[in-house]
């Protein structure tokens, strides 16, 4: 009887064993199929924001860079691409600077706690037909050191992040007509 134990013990311990490595030997968790494609628009600054253009012009290429980098979108076209234009799936970001403090690099490396530069940006995502998707208000900041356009890097990171969170497939409302575009 005590052999007979032992033999279902082993055995029941073996099973475990094996099934265990077979669990962990599977994926954790699926990948997240790709949105529909999205078509940046070029940053446009408030009626009372005094922009500098590099800033515009970083702003809009660190802001594509990031969506890129994330892959939450299938294609990531720029404002005015043609390509764009017979997508149904299609979902615009326009961003508007609303609020813009170019700080001091210098005063950054002297004091260490003047000269920040910010920014606010409205980013409104909204589909080919201008159903607002998501609008949200993101700053970007440089506080401590670094050059002042390391803001618009800053603020691209946290658009980025807001995208995948909120507008990747799983989450795009099923009543927005969109499908997943092959290119």
């Amino acid at each position: 009887m005590k052999a007979m134990k032992k033999t279902t013990l082993l055995l029941t311990l073996l099973t475990v064993l094996a099934m265990g490595h077979w669990l962990c030997a599977q994926p954790h968790s699926l990948a997240k199929p790709q949105a529909p494609a999205m078509e940046v628009k070029m940053v446009q600054a408030g009626e009372e924001v005094a922009l500098p253009a590099e800033f515009q012009v970083a702003l809009y290429e660190d802001l594509i860079q990031e969506l890129q980098n994330k892959g939450v979108f299938r294609q990531i076209y720029r404002d005015g691409d043609r390509d764009a234009n017979d997508l149904p799936d299609l979902i615009t970001l326009q961003t508007t600077i609303t609020a813009f403090n170019k700080g001091s690099e210098l005063k950054r490396d002297v004091i260490h706690v003047a000269g920040a530069t910010s920014m606010t940006v409205r980013c409104q995502f909204a589909t080919k037909d201008g159903k607002v998707l998501l609008q949200r208000d993101i700053q970007g900041k440089v506080r401590l050191m670094g050059d002042n356009l390391k803001a618009t890097d800053d603020f691209a990171k946290k658009a980025a992040t807001v995208v995948q969170e909120n507008l990747s497939s799983d989450s795009i409302p099923p009543d927005s007509n969109n499908s997943v575009h092959k290119r």
